[in-house]
C-alpha cells in the first residue's frame, strides 16, 4: 500500500498520543487488567513482560509519531500485546484436556484445540510478527521517494524485519530463563517452534502487503 493508500487508512479521531480513541478505550483497559493480574498471581515472567510491554508502546509510538501507522496495523498491534499477557495469566485448570501434554503451566498459552492444530503461544507468535511485518512495511514505505513505488524488494525486506525481531524476541525469552527461577518458556522444541511461528507470520504479512501494493496500483 502506497503512502497515499496508508495514510488514507488512519483513524479518526486520534488521542494526543496520536493513537486512535477507540484503541484506547478498548486496548488500555484490557492491558491494564491483565497487567494487575500478573502482579496479583506474583507471576514475575509477566511482570517482566508488561515492563517491555511499556518500552515496545514507547518504541510503537515513536514510529507512528514519525511514520504515520495506519489504524489496521496500529489496532493489530494492540491486539498482538492483549493476546499474548492473556496467554500467561489466564489459566487453565489442570489436567483440561485443552492444554497440551507439553505445556509448561496450565495457562491459555499451553491450549490446544486439537492434537494436529497449532498452540495457542504459535498462533499468537505469527499474528504478532505478521503486525510487526506490517509496521516494517509502512516504516520502509513512508521514507520511499513519491515517484517510487513499492514493490517485491520492500515486501521482502519488511518479511525480514519481522523474522529479525521475531529472532530477538527469541533472544528476550531465552534471558529470561537465565533470570527468574521459573518460567513458561520452554525448551528448544517451543523456541524452535515459536521461529517458524513468527516466520509464518512475518512471510505472510510480506504477501499480503505486495498483494495489497498490487490492488492499490
Amino acid at each position: 500500500m502506497d503512502t497515499q493508500n496508508r495514510l488514507a487508512h488512519r483513524s479518526p479521531g486520534p488521542t494526543r498520543l496520536g493513537f486512535p480513541r477507540g484503541l484506547i478505550l478498548v486496548i488500555g483497559p484490557l492491558l491494564a487488567l491483565l497487567c494487575v493480574l500478573a502482579l496479583r498471581q506474583g507471576n514475575a515472567e509477566f511482570v517482566a513482560y508488561a515492563v517491555a510491554l511499556v518500552i515496545e508502546v514507547g518504541f510503537v509510538w515513536v514510529l507512528h509519531r514519525r511514520v504515520g501507522l495506519s489504524a489496521v496495523t496500529l489496532w493489530c498491534l494492540a491486539v498482538w500485546a492483549v493476546l499474548h499477557m492473556a496467554g500467561g495469566t489466564v489459566s487453565i485448570p489442570e489436567g483440561s484436556p485443552l492444554l497440551d501434554e507439553h505445556a509448561t503451566k496450565p495457562v491459555l498459552y499451553g491450549v490446544r484445540l486439537h492434537e494436529w492444530a497449532p498452540r495457542y503461544d504459535q498462533i499468537v507468535h505469527a499474528f504478532g510478527f505478521f503486525a510487526a511485518t506490517l509496521a516494517a512495511w509502512e516504516a520502509i514505505v513512508s521514507f520511499m521517494r513519491p515517484d517510487r513505488r513499492p514493490g517485491l524488494g520492500q515486501a521482502l525486506a519488511a518479511a525480514l524485519i519481522g523474522m529479525g525481531l521475531g529472532a530477538v524476541n527469541e533472544v528476550i525469552e531465552f534471558t529470561m530463563t537465565l533470570v527468574l527461577p521459573e518460567t513458561g518458556v520452554g525448551g528448544y522444541t517451543n523456541t524452535g517452534w515459536d521461529l517458524v511461528s513468527n516466520t509464518v507470520g512475518s512471510v505472510a504479512a510480506g504477501v499480503v502487503c505486495l498483494l495489497w501494493r498490487q490492488r492499490g496500483a
